[in-house]
C-alpha cells in the first residue's frame, strides 16, 4: 500500500504512466449516453500551427519591410508567437504519448 496521498477523485496524481495517454482523459463527456470518447488530432494541430507560424512570420516581415505598416506586423508577430507556443504544447503532449 502506498503511503502517498491520492490526487483529486481518489486517483494517483500522476506518479506513474497510468495517467498519461488514457482514452478519454481530456474529455469530460467521455462515455456519456453511449458516446465514444473524443480523440485529439494532435498531428493536424501541429501541422496547422507550423503553417500558421510560417505564414504569420513571412507576413510580419513583409508588413515591416515592404508596406511599412507596424501595426499589422505586430499583430502577425503576436500570432506567430501564439503558433510557437502551440507547437511547444503539442510537441510535449505527443512526446508524453498521447494519441493523435
Amino acid at each position: 500500500m502506498s503511503s502517498r496521498p491520492n490526487g483529486p477523485g481518489g486517483r494517483d496524481s500522476g506518479s506513474g504512466d497510468d495517467s498519461r495517454a488514457r482514452e478519454g482523459y481530456h474529455d469530460p463527456t467521455a462515455g456519456l449516453a453511449g458516446a465514444a470518447p473524443a480523440r485529439s488530432a494532435l498531428t493536424l494541430r501541429l501541422v496547422l500551427a507550423v503553417f500558421g507560424f510560417i505564414v504569420c512570420s513571412i507576413g510580419a516581415a513583409l508588413a515591416v519591410t515592404v508596406v511599412n505598416a507596424p501595426v499589422p506586423a505586430a499583430v502577425l508577430a503576436f500570432l506567430a508567437a501564439v503558433a510557437v507556443a502551440d507547437i511547444i504544447v503539442v510537441t510535449r503532449r505527443k512526446r508524453r504519448g498521447e494519441p493523435g
